[in-house]
């Protein structure tokens, strides 16, 4: 069993990892400016920007699953999101060092390809997308997890703290994977999350699976689904609005997924089960 304090266990995705660590096992809290729906879970109000309150809420703790974040580009002015997200992940990581914590999950994002927010639609180098393309943001939420990543080396270098980078695709409740079939038909939908999903509760598990690991060290890692949220086979969405990219490095024959998920197969034994064909 391991002590693990949850930022933003309140939040969308924080909701199903809470009891997904519980259920397993551990000791967990909830580190939020709100409570949890689920009242089994005991918060730690703090506000992650004052570096006083990260030390008092994440005392005690093995690890941190770092959730907490304004969690999308444009939803405040761009110097709130950039500013609140850096110095947040900034705190937790000095807080975690300075209070002997081993290990962060950070709760990372595909944006950081910088595809989903730029100002005209970025071609990728190739296709599947892996966690060694370029990374490109254009916005202020893409450049936020962009610094997170690198306070994480930066921490992993100079204190050993281990930092599992998640670069979580477009997250969807099952409420959400419902809703597929009424877009998944047009090319043009999407197309700004390469067509990529992932089932919160398979999003869920990798939080676990990457606080459980005896894997060591720094690694950044796809979090999405293997197959597309799409009805059209990947090869025709690639052809539709990709056509310049002919650096194809796995065969497109069905439903594939366009950005890898194969770095989190291999190195936290992960598999997503949830498909949204399943839930139709």
């Amino acid at each position: 069993m391991a002590h693990i304090a949850v930022t933003g266990g309140s939040g969308k995705l924080g909701t199903w990892v809470l009891p997904e660590l519980a259920d397993n096992g551990h000791d967990v809290w909830n580190v939020d400016t709100k409570p949890p729906a689920d009242e089994r879970f005991r918060t730690r109000f703090a506000d992650l920007n004052n570096l006083g309150e990260v030390y008092g809420a994440l005392r005690g703790a093995d690890l941190v699953v770092h959730l907490a974040a304004i969690p999308v580009a444009f939803l405040y002015a761009n110097e709130v999101t950039f500013r609140n997200n850096v110095v947040a992940t900034y705190n937790v990581f000095e807080a975690a060092a300075g209070l002997g914590i081993r290990r962060i999950v950070h709760a990372s994002s595909e944006t950081i390809y910088g595809i989903g927010f730029a100002e005209q639609l970025i071609q990728p180098n190739y296709l599947p997308l892996d966690e060694d393309h370029p990374l490109l943001p254009e916005d202020p939420y893409g450049l936020s997890k962009l610094v997170g990543e690198k306070t994480a080396e930066s921490f992993n270098r100079r204190t050993g703290i281990e930092a599992f980078c998640l670069r979580f695709g477009y997250i969807h409740t099952p409420e959400m994977i419902r809703t597929f079939p009424s877009f998944n038909r047009n090319p043009h939908e999407r197309v700004r999350n390469l067509w990529n999903y992932i089932d919160v509760r398979d999003a869920a598990v990798a939080c676990r699976l990457a606080a459980e690991t005896d894997k060591a060290g720094y690694s950044e890692l796809n979090i999405v689904a293997d197959e597309t949220c799409m009805d059209v086979k990947s090869r025709d969405l690639v052809a539709a609005l990709f056509p310049g990219v002919t650096d194809i490095r796995e065969p497109l024959t069905g439903y594939e997924g366009l950005m890898s998920n194969r770095r989190a197969h291999s190195l936290l034994g992960w598999n997503p089960t949830h498909r949204w064909r399943d839930a139709q």
